[in-house]
């Protein structure tokens, strides 16, 4: 009966009962979201909201726990200046993960980097700042020989950072000598070298220039991540290569850039360690690697790539500061910070399956 009711209807009118009928149903699907589901929308389109609930949670359990010395401003900036390293090194990671693919030789970048800054001058005479914009250009071409292995001859990008890292590691003692370059050489050569270790002052707060340097290049990256077209390429290809490249994205080149753009970036850590440190020394930044990693995951960018976010990784890095010069404050065993930070590295992995389910 309702059918022939329909038939009979002008065309007109029957348009109009088929369009107010699917914004109902529309408005049903909608309405019909419980709070947890529009939560977990919420978190797939804003990467950083987890970490950044993550620490202030953290900030706060440990104001409780410590008191008010955990809110002066020499322990916050301390915590900023412990993680400026991992921080840049962790921005650099973050491109390499968001394209689905895993940097394990990023510190072994870093710290090749900073001794071929110091030999550079010390061995060879040149000025410190051509050693330094070497070192950072060296770096650069060990991310790009990274790239070129995984997008042009399709290696496993955990295979290949493997072996890179331990051909990097080994080589930083053979050019080195497995000689470290003490503060005192570094500053007779040339105050340069150890300028992002310098401090100033803002109040009682302390900065230094590295951590000042870790804020401008997360500001720079994100800008081109979110606003550029390589940044949405970046994307693209983490999230679905092949129709990245039905869109006309050239994957291979995307990749390529990458990893390059990653080695400068630790290239630049390489320099920001020397002023961290003071010295030039192998033994340097010697979990670097693992540590950029935690930054990344406990960030939110996902390790299946094409969600992530620089700003999570900033708040991530802060996290796993805040849990280990808060536990120090407390007075716990020291490997009570690992224990804990593998706890949320575990737990950001799950939370990071949970939101992904909203795509699937």
């Amino acid at each position: 009966m309702s059918e022939q009711k329909a038939a009979t209807q002008p065309p007109q009118e029957f348009e109009r009962v088929l369009a107010d009928s699917s914004k109902q149903i529309a408005s049903f699907d909608v309405n019909d979201k419980s709070a947890m589901q529009k939560f977990q929308h919420f978190l797939h389109s804003s990467p950083a909201a987890v970490p950044l609930i993550v620490l202030v949670m953290s900030v706060a359990f440990f104001g409780v726990l410590v008191g008010s010395k955990f809110f002066s401003a020499f322990a916050l900036t301390l915590i900023l200046q412990q993680v400026a390293i991992t921080g840049i090194v962790g921005i650099a990671q973050t491109l390499v993960v968001l394209t689905a693919g895993i940097d394990l030789s990023v510190g072994a970048i870093m710290v090749l980097s900073s001794v071929i800054m110091g030999q550079f001058t010390m061995r060879y005479g040149l000025p410190a700042p051509v050693s330094i914009v070497c070192g950072i250009g060296i770096g650069g071409l060990m991310g790009l020989i990274n790239g070129i292995l995984v997008a042009r001859i399709k290696l496993p990008p955990f295979i290949v950072t493997l072996g890179t890292w331990q051909i990097y590691s080994a080589t930083v003692y053979i050019y080195g000598n497995n000689e470290t370059i003490r503060s005192q050489d570094i500053q007779a050569a040339s105050s340069l070298f150890q300028l992002l270790g310098h401090s100033f002052r803002l109040g009682n707060a302390v900065f230094t220039y590295g951590v000042v340097l870790l804020v401008l290049m997360a500001g720079v990256t994100w800008y081109i991540l979110s606003k550029t077209a390589w940044g949405r390429h970046v994307y693209a290809v983490g999230d679905d290569p092949e129709a990245a490249k039905l869109a006309g994205v050239s994957v291979v080149k995307m990749l390529v850039s990458v990893y390059f753009f990653a080695g400068i970036i630790c290239g630049i850590a390489g320099w920001a360690l020397i002023g961290r440190v003071g010295s030039i020394s192998p033994q340097s930044g010697q979990f670097a690697n693992i540590e950029s990693i935690t930054a990344v995951v406990i960030g939110g960018t996902s390790l299946f790539g094409g969600r992530g976010s620089i700003l999570g990784t900033i708040f991530g890095a802060v996290t796993v500061g805040v849990f280990a010069l808060g536990l120090r404050l407390w007075g716990t065993d020291p490997q009570w910070t690992f224990l804990t930070v593998g706890v949320l590295i575990i737990s950001a992995v799950a939370i990071d399956q949970w939101i992904r389910k909203v795509a699937s």
